[in-house]
Order: structure tokens, then sequence, then C-alpha cells
């Protein structure tokens, strides 16, 4: 299988992103995403130049050429590649930047809040001693998909 275009670290311990992973993996038809869920256990597969507490602060993801994106940058290239380009045409325009990535700062740090509002609890993988299921938000992928 070949490297996918965007290789996405999210938290899969917050109900609205990985509610919003599996909405991207229904439109990736081409296989240009991959998905990295850092609250599974024994996670270590971290992108170059991050640790855990850049991860929780905000969304992570590594482009098939090796660059790291973070944020809403991330964002953009996810929807973009799925097709839903239009939909991030506003984190395009400059002015609207500064109060955008306001706005998602405030939500990353408030997601688990929000995803409680929202009615979509944390899903966090379901482990037996060392073996673990992953979160039943992700749907099945082959092996070279998850890293």
């Amino acid at each position: 299988m070949s490297t996918p275009e965007l290789t996405i670290y999210f938290d899969g311990a917050c109900g609205f992103c990985t509610a919003e992973v599996r909405a991207l993996q229904g439109r990736d038809r081409l296989g240009a995403l991959a998905f990295v869920d850092i609250a599974a256990p024994g996670f270590d597969a971290f992108p170059p130049g991050t640790d855990m507490p850049a991860l929780r602060a905000q969304l992570h993801s590594v482009t098939r050429d090796g660059r790291v994106l973070k944020g809403l940058d991330s964002l953009q290239a996810a929807y973009t590649l799925v097709g839903l380009g239009w939909a991030v045409l506003p984190l395009r325009v400059r002015a609207l930047r500064p109060p955008l990535e306001w706005a998602y700062g405030q939500f990353a740090r408030h997601r688990y809040r929000v995803s409680r509002f929202l009615g979509l609890p944390a899903m966090a993988p379901q482990c037996d001693g060392d073996a673990c299921r992953p979160s039943p938000y992700l749907k099945e992928a082959p092996d070279e998909r998850r890293r």
C-alpha cells in the first residue's frame, strides 16, 4: 500500500475528535489519509519535533514529504484531501486566521467538555491485559495505515 498523503494524529479519548475522524474516513475514497490515535495504549510514534503535551494541545499531522502541520493547517489539509476544501475556505483568508486560531485553541482546550455537551462520549480503546482493541469509532484498516 502506498504512503498516505497525510497522517493525522488525533485524540481517541475525545468523542468529538474521533467522530470527526470517522467522518473523514467516510469521505476518504482515495485512501489519502491515515490516522494515529495518540490515546491508544502504548502510543509512542511521535511526529518529528513533538511530544505528548504538544499532541494533546492541538491536532498534528504529517504530510507524505515529512512536513509537520499543526492545528488549523492540519484541518485544512485533511478537508482538502477528502474533497471538502470549500468547507475550510475561511482558513485561507489571512485576516480571519487570528480569530480562527484563537477559537480553535479554545475548542482544543475544552474538547472533552464540548464532546460531552454534544453527547459524544470519550471512546478510549478497550484493553484486557496487554491486548487492546482500537477505539470503536475507527474503521478497521490495514496495519500499514494505522502508523
